[in-house]
């Protein structure tokens, strides 16, 4: 009977087991979830997020509750940046694995690149609570402080995790990267160094420390640390860029180029190589070439902007107002301006108009830019914009019209009535040096802090009360910059650098005063997305001309009357009431940003009564019996005495160190 029994049981087992043994059959290749789920790990094991992410999607569509699966499949979309899905999927992980503080963590990293920092404070807090000292909480913790613009918060938490874990490699490291984006150079070196003798074949190691190397100026030791990282590590993408970095740097061109051609060997639409070649031809005296190699680049990626203004910089300096080349890159801005006008941006499309006159002031569109400033109120400029397109021969019967029209409209303006010519007597009363130094190089663009400074420079232009001295830009020291400022007689000098990732920039301007090279003022500017060179810029450039004291001076003095070079487009208006001091007794502060003059300097009052866009006039008394007031005598807001309030900025996050930390994750 129970070898009956036996029988029955192998029939039964036999026939449960033909659904499985057909499936082998008909599908021998296809792995089962738990398969797939190893083939990513794999993947992900040699960095190959792709690879991974494929693998791991497969693995939840045959198992969707698969929780290992969908952490792996966060993880592998953190790694490349798409944030939002990443959250989507460790949220879902957690779901599946609740309780699982590894997978509140990673949730916590995904939020903080997404900029939701609240958020992650939360979860954070959440997780420390449970284990007052999980590491990878104090992690998140620290970038979260960083991310915040509190740096110093960060090196707190770091040095009390390091002693709880000496020989964490990442601890190390992270505080050694924190350290050194503050400037301490000599801490940073300790712990980088330390992480070398206790990780002494680690490829990572020997990149991170290329890199602070590189930051501190060393760049021979830089140049042997990153080829160490890619002997251990060939074809290392991170140590090959810093390389090809530190190559140019270094003054070795013909190898940075040489290195950006085997980078586009393995990758023609690699924008940072051709940007990186076409630098390396700019400081070879290829010029053309650079031009060239630029226009590549900014042609793949439209929205680079440190490649454009690059490549713009080198058309304004290097070619003739003719050449056709100029008008091309301009239509891309002109397209532009009509966009944002379109949206009443008004700010924004006057500075793409602006940008684009920079490059062909003979384009037509300038009628359109003449149509911006007669909306926002200045019909003066309105009509030079008209006349300067008559004298180049742009004019026709409609803007002929509109010339007559406009001089009949400002018949009785301040200006025709003292018979003066706003164009040829208002001043720019602030000159200012702007220059980045040689050994600040953003590890992503090179020279960007050059570039950047050019940038300014320029939109500085287009500013009424300061005049960019036309200097170089590239300085290769403090004190050179100093000296040059000097000798040239600038009122201030700003040095420039940038910090940057592939998503969000940094720019910091260290303002000196020109006679003394004592500090002045410090302005920063954090953007991320599109545009964010343009909006940092202009930040940096608003916080300047608001720190920046009202100056002007008088033009013309009648009885009891008098007239500025300053109106309405500078805040000038009815009742203001100023000093005048007299000429060549207003000085600038030996530190910081300010003016002093002696009291008995102050030789009469004005108080306005008529103002223009560019000029205004109002009723003048002297100071004293004698009447010491003469025209070039200086104009100062009787109520602005101390430093003028300037637009304030948040702490400034490092989007260099951010991405460092980030990878290093």
């Amino acid at each position: 009977m129970k070898r009956v029994c036996m029988r029955i049981l192998g029939v039964a087992v036999f026939f449960m087991g033909l659904p499985y043994l057909y499936a082998q059959t008909r599908s021998p290749s296809l792995p089962g979830a738990a398969a797939y789920y190893e083939a990513g790990r794999g993947a992900m094991l040699q960095e190959d997020w792709y690879a991974a992410a494929e693998s791991l999607l497969e693995c939840l569509r045959l198992n969707p509750a698969h929780a290992e699966g969908a952490s792996a499949l966060a993880e592998c979309y953190y790694e490349l940046g798409e944030f939002d899905q990443a959250l989507l999927w460790v949220r879902k992980a957690r779901t599946l694995a609740r309780g699982n503080l590894d997978l509140a963590n990673l949730e916590a990293f995904i939020l903080i690149a997404l900029g939701r920092l609240d958020a992650a404070s939360s979860v954070i807090t959440d997780v420390l609570t449970r284990e007052p000292y999980n590491k990878e909480a104090l992690f998140a913790a620290s970038e979260m402080d960083i991310a915040r613009g509190h740096p110093g918060d960060a090196i707190t938490r770091y040095r009390e995790a390091v002693h709880r874990y000496p020989d964490d490699r990442r601890l190390l490291i992270s505080l050694a990267l924190v350290l050194g984006s503050l400037g301490d150079m000599e801490t940073a070196r300790s712990y980088i160094e330390r992480a070398l003798v206790q990780h002494p074949e680690d490829y990572r190691v020997y990149y991170y420390a290329a890199y602070l190397d590189a930051k501190a100026g060393r760049l021979s030791a830089a140049i042997r640390y990153a080829e160490a990282a890619l002997a251990y590590r060939p074809g290392y993408g991170p140590a090959f860029s810093l390389l090809a970095n530190l190559r140019y740097r270094a003054g070795q061109y013909e190898e940075a180029s040489r290195l950006a051609d085997e980078a586009l060997i393995l990758n023609r639409e690699d924008v940072i190589s051709w940007y990186l070649k076409g630098m390396s031809h700019s400081r070879m005296g290829r010029k053309a070439d650079a031009i060239t190699l630029l226009a590549t680049a900014s042609s793949m990626d439209p929205q680079d902007e440190l490649v454009r203004a690059a490549l713009e910089e080198f058309l304004i300096s290097g070619t003739s107002l003719e050449d056709p080349r100029r008008a091309s890159w301009a239509v891309w801005h002109f397209n532009r301006g009509r966009d944002f006008r379109s949206r009443n941006l008004i700010d924004q499309a006057l500075f793409e108009y602006r940008r684009g006159l920079r490059l062909n002031p003979y384009a037509l569109d300038r009628k359109e830019y003449a149509d911006l400033l007669r909306v926002q109120g200045y019909p003066a400029r309105y009509l030079e914009e008209l006349k300067f397109m008559q004298n180049i021969g742009l004019g026709d019967q409609a803007l002929t019209d509109a010339v007559e029209a406009y001089n009949a409209l400002l018949d009785e303006a301040v200006y025709r009535r003292w018979a003066v010519n706003p164009v040829d007597k208002v001043k720019r009363h602030w000159k200012v040096a702007v220059f980045s130094v040689g050994t600040q190089s953003s590890s992503y663009h090179v020279d960007a802090g050059s570039v950047a400074a050019s940038y300014i420079k320029d939109l500085l232009t287009h500013d009424r009360n300061i005049a960019p001295m036309e200097l170089e830009v590239p300085q290769s020291s403090f004190s050179q910059s100093f000296r040059l400022a000097r000798e040239t007689g600038a009122d201030y000098f700003m040095i420039l650098s940038v910090t940057e990732n592939e998503r969000d920039l940094a720019l910091k301007g260290e303002l000196f005063v020109g006679r003394t090279g004592s500090p002045a003022g410090e302005f920063s500017a954090y953007r991320t997305g599109a545009d964010r060179l343009r909006n940092a810029s202009r930040g940096i450039v608003d916080q300047l001309a608001g720190k920046l004291p009202f100056r002007g001076e008088l033009l013309m003095y009648k009885p009891a009357q008098g007239l500025i070079d300053k109106g309405r487009a500078d805040g000038v208006k009815d009742g203001l009431v100023y000093e005048v001091v007299k000429q060549g007794q207003l000085l600038i502060r030996n530190e910081g940003i300010g003016l002093s003059y002696s009291p008995e300097d102050v030789v009469g009052t004005l108080v306005i009564d008529a103002a223009d866009e560019e000029v205004a006039s109002g009723v003048l008394t002297r100071n004293g019996f004698f009447d010491r007031i003469a025209p070039g005598d200086a104009v100062i807001l009787q109520a602005q005495k101390p430093e003028t309030a300037a637009p304030t900025e948040p702490p400034l996050a490092d989007p260099e160190l951010r991405a460092l930390l980030w990878t290093l994750r």
